[in-house]
C-alpha cells in the first residue's frame, strides 16, 4: 500500500519552492535594471567612452520651449483731473457763492462749492469740460460773502501704453518630466498543492454450470435408458491497489511603484535648478 509520508517527503522540495522565489529575485534584479537603462538612455546623451567596462554618461537631454514673457504689463488710459484746494473759507455766506473755472486751455469745466458755518469748505468738480492742458484760475463770486479763495491742480491725461512681450527659451531635462519606473515586488505568495488518494481492491468472479442428457431405446420386450450429467465450477479472484496523485501550485505576485531612491531624488533636484529660461536674441527669432 502507498505511503503518503513517504511520497512528499520524497518531494524535490528545494526546487519547487525555490525555483519560484530565485524568478522573482531575478524578476527584481531585471526590473532595477531597466530603471538604470531607461534613465541612461532617456535622460541622457550617449558618452564618449569606448571602453564597455568605463563607460561614461554624457550631458543631459533638454527639451527646449518657446514662449512670450511679459515684460511690461498693459496700462489703461487715464483721462486728465482737475481738484479745487481751498486756500481761505471767508466769512458771512449765507447760500453756496458762484464758482468759474477759466483758462488752462479748455471750456466746459464746472465746480460747486460747500458752505459750512459761513464759510466756503470745499469745492467740488461737477463737469470736467473738454480741451484743458493745465490746471484753470478758480474765481469765486456772491454778494453775500467775502474773501473766499481757492486754486486748483491738474494732472494731465496719461494714452493707453500696450503690453510689452519678449520671447523666452525655456531648457528643461526631459528627466524631470517623465515619471521614471521604479517597480518593486512587495509581495509574492507561493500555493503547493499535493493530493494523493490511494485504494485496495478485491473482485471474486464465481461460475457454477451444471447439464444432462438422457437417452432411452425401446425393442419388443425390453428397453434401455442412458443418463449423462456434467458439472463444471470456476472461481476467480481479482486483487491489487490503484494509487492516483495530483500536484498544483499557484505563484501570486504583487508589484508596487516603488518610491524613488534618495540618490536620483538628488540628481533630479540638481536637474530641476538647471532648468534655463533666457530671452532669445533678435536675430535668432
Amino acid at each position: 500500500m502507498a505511503n503518503p509520508g513517504q511520497e512528499l517527503s520524497s518531494l524535490d522540495f528545494k526546487n519547487i519552492i525555490g525555483g519560484p522565489l530565485i524568478a522573482v529575485v531575478e524578476a527584481q534584479a531585471q526590473a532595477a535594471l531597466s530603471t538604470v537603462n531607461f534613465i541612461k538612455s532617456v535622460g541622457f546623451k550617449q558618452g564618449d567612452s569606448t571602453d564597455p567596462e568605463n563607460s561614461n554618461t554624457g550631458e543631459p537631454i533638454y527639451v527646449t520651449f518657446k514662449y512670450p514673457k511679459e515684460v511690461q504689463p498693459y496700462q489703461p488710459a487715464i483721462p486728465y483731473s482737475i481738484s479745487i484746494k481751498v486756500t481761505n473759507g471767508g466769512s458771512n455766506y449765507t447760500a453756496n457763492p458762484t464758482v468759474d473755472l477759466k483758462d488752462g486751455g479748455g471750456t466746459g469745466a464746472q465746480a460747486e462749492a460747500v458752505v459750512t458755518d459761513g464759510k466756503v469748505t470745499a469745492i467740488n468738480i461737477t463737469n470736467l469740460g473738454k480741451g484743458y492742458t493745465s490746471a484753470p484760475n478758480v474765481h469765486i463770486t456772491d454778494t453775500t460773502g467775502k474773501d473766499a479763495s481757492a486754486t486748483a491742480s491738474f494732472t494731465p491725461a496719461k494714452d493707453a501704453v500696450r503690453a510689452e512681450f519678449t520671447d523666452m527659451k525655456l531648457e528643461v531635462p526631459i528627466l524631470t518630466m517623465l515619471p521614471i519606473p521604479f517597480i518593486r515586488i512587495d509581495e509574492t505568495t507561493l500555493d503547493f498543492n499535493v493530493k494523493i488518494n490511494s485504494m485496495e481492491y478485491k473482485q471474486v468472479d464465481t461460475n457454477f454450470n451444471i447439464s444432462g442428457a438422457l437417452e432411452a431405446k425401446a425393442r419388443w420386450g425390453w428397453g434401455s435408458a442412458k443418463l449423462n450429467v456434467s458439472t463444471s465450477y470456476q472461481r476467480n479472484t481479482t486483487q491489487g491497489e490503484k494509487v492516483e496523485r495530483s500536484y498544483s501550485m499557484a505563484v501570486h505576485v504583487r508589484a508596487v511603484q516603488e518610491e524613488m531612491p534618495a540618490g536620483l531624488e538628488k540628481v533630479l533636484g540638481i536637474l530641476e535648478d538647471a532648468i534655463r529660461a533666457e530671452p532669445i536674441p533678435k536675430e535668432n527669432k
